[in-house]
């Protein structure tokens, strides 16, 4: 016979109460709202079949103007003149003088990188310390995103008036007794081509790090401060740790940039400067011998591969560091 409760004992003793269920000393229900509460967030950001509308004209524009292309040239850096597959376009590529301009070109692409990915940090941790609406600011976001994409012809007429051998510096400098030629600067040699090359890679880099020194919560390096940490400490131990992953990614990023840059550099150099992408114009152009029509084809193949290892390595890079941006 079962014993029924005391009449002076209220229902619901001896119950867990609500109150007690969504007590923090029960894990599993607090682990069951939040997975309740994420799934329920995972199904709002669940994206629909008619949000997809919206990227169709880019989808169309990527598959027109870089997919079309990129197929075009993949299809006949495998070919020879007679359409017949062959790999000898591929090979040939690997070789000199092919080998020399892959080399000049990596070694002008990861030197103006480096100099503009740190030199683009310093002035960008610079201007992040003045007030975001004020004119210093204001002013030197306008102007990078400006000369970032300055380059071509423009900047090669702007080097050559100022620096080239007639130009207004080098006559200054030659009236003060300084030749610039006789301690073997000209603007078409590697120290040449790479100052015109930081004209447009330090304000990029400006640019795409700011986003990343926007993450840096101002109450980190308060919190840093407050534990006994110098400036010093701040960035060496929060501050640089958490800006190193954007950091690599801008930095590839540069150099995807000066890798593929042809204009400015043909123009100074009128072709004589061994670069990948100036090679592939003098292929294009009818330089070539007889049935080596495909060559520059397979330049660019290479130049594809080389370009798409940096770009998945920068998307890596910047899914890793998305999280310190929100």
């Amino acid at each position: 016979m079962t014993a029924s409760a005391p009449a002076d004992v209220p229902a619901g003793v001896g119950e867990p109460t609500p109150a007690a269920a969504a007590s923090p000393l029960r894990p599993a229900g607090l682990r069951a709202g939040r997975l309740g509460r994420a799934s329920r967030a995972s199904r709002a950001r669940r994206t629909r079949p008619a949000d997809l509308l919206g990227l169709a004209p880019f989808a169309v524009y990527v598959a027109v103007f870089l997919g079309a292309p990129a197929y075009a040239v993949i299809t006949a850096a495998f070919k020879d003149d007679a359409g017949n597959a062959t790999l000898s376009n591929v090979t040939t590529t690997l070789k000199d003088p092919y080998r020399h301009a892959f080399t000049v070109s990596i070694e002008l692409s990861v030197l103006s990188a480096v100099l503009g990915a740190v030199l683009g940090l310093a002035l960008a941790v610079a201007v992040s310390g003045a007030r975001r609406d004020g004119f210093v600011h204001r002013a030197v976001t306008t102007a990078s995103g400006v000369l970032a994409y300055f380059g071509g012809l423009p900047l090669a007429f702007v080097f050559l008036a100022t620096l080239g051998p007639q130009g207004l510096v080098t006559k200054w400098l030659n009236s003060a007794g300084y030749n610039l030629t006789q301690h073997g600067f000209v603007l078409w040699n590697m120290a040449g081509l790479v100052l015109v090359y930081l004209y447009f890679q330090i304000p990029l880099m400006l640019l795409v790090i700011f986003p990343a020194l926007d993450g840096l919560r101002p109450q980190w390096e308060e919190a840093a401060r407050n534990l006994g940490a110098s400036r010093r400490q701040y960035w060496l131990r929060v501050g640089g740790p958490l800006l190193f992953p954007p950091f690599l990614g801008a930095l590839l990023l540069l150099f995807a940039n000066a890798f593929a840059a042809y204009a400015t550099a043909y123009a100074l150099s009128t072709g004589s400067v061994p670069l990948v992408p100036i090679q592939i114009g003098s292929v294009m152009s009818g330089n070539v011998l007889a049935g080596q029509e495909n060559i520059g084809n397979a330049l660019g193949l290479w130049m594809i591969v080389v370009v798409g290892l940096v770009v998945v390595a920068y998307t890596l890079l910047q899914r890793r560091t998305a999280r310190w941006l929100r």
